[in-house]
């Protein structure tokens, strides 16, 4: 099948070359309101005192709640092929996004 045809009811997904470097994350930080969840994905340095978010995401609660399970789900088949993942510790991060805000 060439990339010209498709099927009925398929999506076609485009990645560009920049997106598909992805974007280095080693904190999530979720906040919800009555009508969506906010992830916002922040990289921290050790010895660096300030961190930005790299990346938010918004999401309705019903593709949070779909997210959550296909995530569950590829961390099962990683376990299985690869181990059990074993969290560090989980040192407190003092926490400070400026002025106060809602979602």
């Amino acid at each position: 099948m060439s990339d010209q045809q498709q099927q009925p009811g398929q999506i076609n997904i485009e990645l560009d070359e920049k997106t598909a470097e992805g974007t280095y994350s080693n904190l999530a930080i979720i906040n919800h309101s009555s009508s969506e969840f906010v992830v916002d994905f922040v990289a921290i340095m050790p010895g660096i005192p300030k961190a930005k978010v790299k990346s938010r995401i918004v999401l309705t609660p019903q593709h949070a709640k779909r997210l959550l399970k296909a995530l569950s789900e590829n961390i099962h088949r990683f376990e299985a092929a690869h181990g059990t993942i074993t969290e560090g510790e989980h040192p407190q991060i003092p926490l400070s996004f400026g002025p106060p805000g809602q979602a």
